[in-house]
């Protein structure tokens, strides 16, 4: 059934490109008018569907009241309080690395902010467009703290756990390949199903990005008893994506991801926004909305980013109560700060 699922998004696509417009599905595969944008669909429905792992500690979390929680969460939150004044508009859908895609060519879901790696291929032969990073991150491998493990070299006749389906199962095989390494790779459709395997021993490493690993580990019964590898085997840029062949909302995802950042720039945070209304910074008035047409020029009210900023935060905030130093992994900023820290965090000018 998914190979039929498969073949009929991609006819979508084609039929689209053909078409010369866009033809928008809703999340419940029910067509929107042709020539309209999945901006209008999110309007009409007062709700954004947002695809989401939900089993990553930090990142996209749900606990035991059925809340969602984390980094990917709170950026599906940005752009419901952007779009529609509310960040708790917003229903999370959760995907696995194999269907996460076709959900989201299908129309099944608007956005996805789900540890996805930004790559050549899922950009132009997949279809996808992908919003600013939000995590700049990259491949590790988890072992056994007593498993005399301490590099790649060590998997020699071993075998190591691996979702499919994603970036990380192509740069393992890439990087025991270019290391001679003949290993044994044990790979599972669903994240639950390998860090389970892992735990029960059926492999001596768990690969993914460093990130994941790090909110995985915290998970396992014994976290302390297993490691990461000083070992870097790829670079993981992650943050939201949307279709190709829409660009009024791309642009509202994009520019709302860059808006967290942008705010943390400006020092405008969820406590202290109020004291930069009405002030006298040009740059500032025009980013809360009280002068220009920034919001309403992309379809959304001028003040959008002082809904986000109230209700969520900007970037730092996020990035501290999540995986920071507010959360229960401590992470540094290290990539993932302002380009004025060193970082890589940069957004274009709000103007």
């Amino acid at each position: 059934m998914r190979k039929w699922g498969l073949l009929a998004a991609a006819l979508g696509l084609t039929l689209a490109a053909c078409g010369g417009g866009t033809t928008t599905t809703t999340a419940d595969g029910e067509a929107a008018p042709a020539g309209g944008s999945r901006l209008d669909v999110v309007k009409e429905r007062g709700q954004l569907v947002c695809g989401v792992d939900g089993g990553i500690p930090g990142f996209s979390f749900v606990d035991e009241s059925g809340a969602y929680t984390g980094l990917d969460v709170d950026v599906c939150k940005a752009v419901a309080a952007a779009v529609l004044g509310d960040a708790e508009a917003v229903e999370y859908r959760r995907l696995d690395s194999t269907e996460r895609f076709t959900a989201l060519s299908g129309g099944e879901v608007d956005m996805l902010s789900r540890n996805t790696t930004w790559t050549i291929s899922r950009d132009t032969s997949v279809g996808l467009e992908f919003a600013p990073t939000t995590f700049f991150d990259g491949q590790g491998m988890l072992v056994r703290a007593d498993s005399g493990i301490t590099d790649l070299e060590d998997f020699a006749g071993q075998a190591v756990c691996v979702e499919t389906g994603t970036t990380t199962e192509l740069n393992l095989t890439d990087q025991m390949r270019q290391l001679g390494v003949d290993f044994e790779p044990v790979v599972f459709q669903d994240a639950d199903a390998a860090y389970a395997a892992y735990d029960e021993g059926r492999c001596e490493g768990m690969t993914s990005d460093k990130s994941q690993l790090v909110a995985r580990r915290s998970t396992l019964p014994n976290p302390d008893e297993h490691t990461l590898l000083e070992v870097t085997m790829s670079k993981e840029p992650l943050g939201p994506v949307t279709t190709n062949n829409d660009s009024a909302w791309f642009d509202v995802v994009k520019w709302v991801t860059y808006g967290l950042i942008q705010a943390e720039e400006f020092g405008i945070s969820s406590e202290n926004i109020a004291t930069f209304e009405g002030g006298e910074n040009p740059d500032i008035a025009r980013f809360l909305g009280e002068e220009g047409t920034l919001g309403s020029d992309m379809g959304l009210s001028n003040d959008f980013m002082t809904q986000v900023i109230t209700q969520v935060g900007n970037y730092g905030e996020i990035y501290e109560r999540n995986v920071g130093a507010g959360s229960q992994f401590g992470l540094e900023r290290g990539q993932n700060a302002l380009w004025t820290e060193g970082g890589l965090m940069y957004a274009p000018p709000f103007r």
